[in-house]
């Protein structure tokens, strides 16, 4: 059985809409045990994105951002957060969005980048999924200085970290953003052997 059989969409109704949209939807669903259950349910829907982490094997680095995230700040978190380079696809392809961002965000003009897994970021109330990409660069791949589009809003500082140096600071809590968690632990045990 699909899990569309095991729901009936019954009513969506927008409740804000911006850059993005909240919506209510009312819908029954079938239990496991066979019963069907009246549920509500708010949904975020702000597209989906990719996100990259660019990695140099020889010197053991991978190149972040630090940027001001404003949710994350009115949720009390008072620092700048350090990022893999990421952005929303606006209906693009999520390989050509990546390779667009890293230009935007850091900088360089990537040669390979290659998509290793797509996850949902937090699926019981946002519809994002995010496409994660790797890519190995190198100084000559430097097309300039990053930093991001400013009329986005976005005013980016570019890291270049070792990956130790990286994973120690998921470790001490001054990385705290879930995509580059786990793009570094998927360099750590798959890139960085």
């Amino acid at each position: 059985m699909s899990i569309a059989d095991r729901v009936r969409i019954k009513d969506v109704q927008t409740l804000a809409k911006g850059r993005y949209e909240l919506k209510r939807a009312t819908f029954d669903y079938r239990r496991a045990n066979g019963e069907w259950q009246t549920q509500l349910r708010d949904v975020f829907e702000r597209g989906s994105g990719a996100a990259l982490l660019p990695y140099n094997l020889a010197q053991r680095t991978v190149v972040l951002v630090r940027q001001f995230r404003f949710p994350a700040f009115a949720n009390g978190y008072d620092d700048l957060l350090i990022e893999v380079a990421a952005g929303l696809l606006d209906d693009a392809e999520p390989e050509a969005r990546i390779r667009a961002e890293a230009e935007e965000e850091i900088g360089y003009r990537l040669v390979h980048v290659r998509k290793v897994f797509e996850a949902f970021t937090s699926p019981g109330a946002v519809t994002e999924k995010l496409h994660c990409f790797v890519a190995e660069y190198d100084a000559a791949m430097r097309i300039g200085d990053g930093g991001g589009l400013a009329d986005e809003g976005e005013d980016i500082e570019v890291l270049e970290l070792s990956i130790d140096e990286a994973l120690a600071m998921i470790a001490d809590g001054r990385i705290v953003d879930a995509k580059t968690i786990m793009l570094l632990q998927y360099a750590a045990l798959h890139l960085f052997k």
